[in-house]
């Protein structure tokens, strides 16, 4: 594993930060993952934008925008293919222990992905969609009840959860954006329920317009979702990954998934130069 801690190369066993960094003290801090095909990164722009509002919101100074950058293609074009995780973290708050921000840039294979994803539905009270927090679609590193939300969901037989609010109303998965087929168009979750604004998503939608597919945004029931003709997942890392199940009903995988998912291959094959694995 290639890591580089405020720039400088850091071998596994010498890559710690400090106890009293809040990122470790309260999980207050703010991270990108942005995907590498064959060494090039994908879409490394829209990742730093949404660092820096994750940072603004919180906060916390990110290093200059092109050392993080050089940073992050350093690492991507060392490791090929993979993914490249970024933290930026909040540093130490108790005036009498210092302890600078670090950022942390490293590079990670790809996890494994099934080919087709089953997902239970899951109430999610903790969503910025149930309050008023004022911090919709932050990156952040307290991602705690989501990572829980989906351990309990593979421990129930599922590889993923899907996210609701206690009204039924769906948002997103826990580490992906979710989008489904009814009545011949994509429907997704809008961004004014505080999911995050997914750089997947917005690839997506520009693949929608490349094959005239219309998408529409607003709030959906669990209700609509399940009675789609096909449901898809989108995240750096899935990409365009069809959805199968969802909790005890079966869900199709059809033709717009599939257009879709052959669509987001080709931008990604004209930006980095490499051709991505299609599954659906």
């Amino acid at each position: 594993m290639r890591i580089l801690i405020d720039g400088i190369p850091t071998a596994e066993s010498d890559a710690t930060i400090s106890v009293f960094d809040w990122t470790v003290i309260r999980g207050f801090g703010v991270f990108e993952v942005v995907r590498s095909y064959g060494g090039a990164t994908f879409r490394l722009g829209a990742h730093l934008d949404r660092l820096e509002r994750s940072a603004t919101a919180l906060g916390i100074v990110p290093p200059g925008r092109d050392r993080l950058a050089g940073w992050v293609s350093d690492i991507a074009a060392a490791m090929g293919d993979g993914q490249v995780r970024v933290i930026v973290t909040g540093g130490g708050r108790d005036p009498e222990v210092a302890a600078a921000s670090r950022t942390i840039v490293m590079g990670e294979p790809l996890p494994a992905v099934p080919e087709r994803l089953s997902v239970l539905p899951t109430v999610a009270p903790w969503h910025p969609a149930t309050d008023t927090s004022g911090f919709p679609g932050v990156k952040w590193v307290s991602y705690a009840p989501n990572i829980l939300a989906t351990d309990r969901a593979r421990a129930a037989g599922y590889s993923e959860a899907l996210l609701v609010t206690p009204e039924g109303i769906v948002l997103e998965g826990p580490t992906f954006t979710v989008a489904w087929v009814a009545d011949g168009r994509v429907e997704t979750p809008s961004l004014d329920l505080g999911i995050l604004a997914s750089i997947t998503r917005e690839v997506m939608r520009e693949c929608a317009v490349m094959v005239g597919v219309e998408v529409t945004e607003g709030r959906y029931s669990l209700d609509r979702v399940l009675a789609a003709d096909e449901v898809f997942a989108l995240s750096t890392v899935k990409q365009v990954r069809p959805i199968d199940r969802i909790g005890d009903d079966e869900i199709g995988t059809g033709p717009i998934t599939r257009s879709l998912a052959g669509s987001f291959a080709e931008v990604v094959r004209s930006e980095t130069g490499h051709m991505p694995p299609q599954t659906p």
